[in-house]
């Protein structure tokens, strides 16, 4: 019974120190948000380029995710725990110190080295250690950290960067940073087993080129124009790379992602319905923020407070709809909330240069709230179809789509605002035969464009989570029973016997 008692101790405590690391980690995704207007002050730079302290963030977690499968075989809980988040605190002091941009740039990508172990590693070990009844749970709180700490970022940022530069906001994560890797160097153990597997080269080489030539064709693509031949050249050569990386991981011994779990139906449904949903919430995560202080002129803290509510609601309902999940499944918790998140995004499709703050503040907390349920429901249902051998494989897989749908998501919506943005402006300068020197209409007409081309992004917005809301009907809400499903190594071997 004691044995019992402490082995369920020493649980809670390595997740706390896991947990805690993860929130910082999630926390620093968004923060640079807020943070973006000063930055491009600082170093006189375009919306689009800096945008680019967002992307790169979260493409380096696209490319070192598909690596973690491998990783998790190959290394022990502590030592990747405690190698991401060393890694993770190097690039947080490279962000505070940056003189530049190009440096605070190469500080977010070693930023993104570090973090993009910590969530395939917290989601394995919670599926190793939490029965599948307590799996809900346990994913609702590291939900907590997921979608709460990004939610709330900016909210921090904005309240330290109204009296203090943006190096700041970097100067405090980095100690909090160290002070999780010290406490991790005495309490974190190891919880998984290893083993020896040969990393496949030519896959990392394969997905770095296909993931990000996708991207910056993406992110330059609403500046140069889709059809520009850069941007054509860069979709073909990532494409082509994400051609010959699917093949390679169909057709070497130890893939870096095992495609072959997506003859799962409901992983590959609950994978699609996420991608989807991450692609919309990271819209309004990017675009709210330009919104509030371009075109409203609001302050970093005031439109961090903006955004507050909605990271709170993250937060309370994380656990409450893990148990929910334990409860009653995945199926409806994920058709109410994309319900929600249709009508909210809709609903900031009719954002004008004078809406009222409390409009913004209430649409946007209901469509975080709205999201809060489905998030964790969809992702340990999907995992849970798998089964525990293939847990590896599957948050593997999951997360490499999440990080870049991200990626891509915001590239997207934000080249969709300013290519739209610049259209209306041209427009209404038109129609209005306002002259270049009219500098007080020029920079109404500005402002109006861009409001115009951000209602134009929620519309896309929109239109994604119509198509999730659609899916999410075909969930199935009984899983798989635990184990059934060997692993495609273990499959090969049988066969071969």
């Amino acid at each position: 019974m004691n044995t019992a008692a402490g082995s369920t101790q020493k649980t809670g405590v390595i997740f706390a120190v896991l947990l805690a690391g993860a929130f910082i980690a999630f926390l620093n995704q968004t923060v640079i948000n807020i943070a973006l207007p000063k930055i491009m002050d600082t170093f006189q730079i375009t919306a689009v380029t800096a945008n680019w302290l967002s992307t790169i963030f979260m493409l380096t977690n696209g490319i070192v995710i598909p690596i973690t499968a491998f990783l998790m075989e190959r290394y022990s809980t502590r030592q990747l725990f405690l190698f991401s988040m060393a890694v993770f605190a190097i690039g947080t002091f490279i962000c505070a110190w940056a003189p530049s941009f190009s440096v605070i740039l190469v500080g977010r990508v070693v930023q993104a080295i570090g973090a993009g172990i910590l969530f395939p590693l917290i989601t394995n070990v919670i599926f190793t250690i939490f029965p599948r009844e307590r799996r809900g749970f346990a994913m609702g709180i590291f939900g907590v950290a997921m979608n709460f700490a990004p939610a709330v970022g900016p909210t921090w940022a904005g309240w330290v960067i109204e009296s203090h530069s943006w190096h700041t906001i970097f100067y405090i994560i980095g100690p909090i940073a160290l002070i999780d890797l010290i406490l991790a160097i005495f309490l974190v153990k190891n919880v998984t087993e290893t083993s020896r597997p040969k990393l496949d080269v030519l896959g990392v080489i394969l997905s770095t080129i296909g993931f990000g030539g996708i991207l910056y064709a993406f992110s330059t693509g609403g500046t140069k124009g889709w059809t520009d031949a850069e941007v054509i050249t860069l979709f073909v050569v990532g494409g082509i790379s994400l051609i010959l990386f699917v093949w390679r991981q169909l057709t070497v011994g130890h893939p870096l992602l095992e495609f072959r779990i997506f003859k799962y139906r409901m992983f590959t449904l609950t994978t699609i319905i996420n991608v989807i949903v991450t692609m919309a919430m990271f819209s309004g995560m990017i675009l709210m923020p330009i919104y509030m202080q371009n075109v409203r002129g609001f302050t970093p803290l005031e439109a961090g407070f903006m955004l507050l509510p909605g990271g709170i609601v993250m937060g309370i309902m994380s656990p409450i709809t893990g148990k929910l999940f334990d409860k009653f499944g995945a199926k409806w918790l994920a058709v109410v909330g994309l319900a929600i998140t249709i009508l909210t995004s809709y609903a900031l499709t009719n954002l004008h240069t004078n809406t009222p703050f409390s409009y913004v503040l209430w649409v946007y907390t209901a469509r975080m709230f709205g999201m809060s349920i489905l998030m964790m429901p969809i992702f340990t249902a999907g995992l849970n179809d798998l089964g525990l051998s293939l847990n590896r494989y599957g948050t593997a897989m999951v997360n490499t789509f999440r990080m870049v749908a991200g990626a891509v998501g915001m590239a997207f919506f934000v080249s969709i605002m300013n290519s739209q943005g610049k259209a209306h402006v041209k427009d209404i300068i038109i129609h209005q035969h306002i002259l270049p020197t009219d500098k007080a209409h020029m920079a109404l007409a500005i402002n109006q464009g861009t409001v115009m081309g951000i209602n134009d992004a929620f519309m896309i917005a929109t239109y994604l989570s119509a198509a999730a809301f659609v899916l999410a009907f075909f969930i199935r809400n009984k899983p798989r029973k635990e184990e059934t499903a060997p692993s495609p190594q273990r499959k090969a071997e049988t066969a071969a016997e």
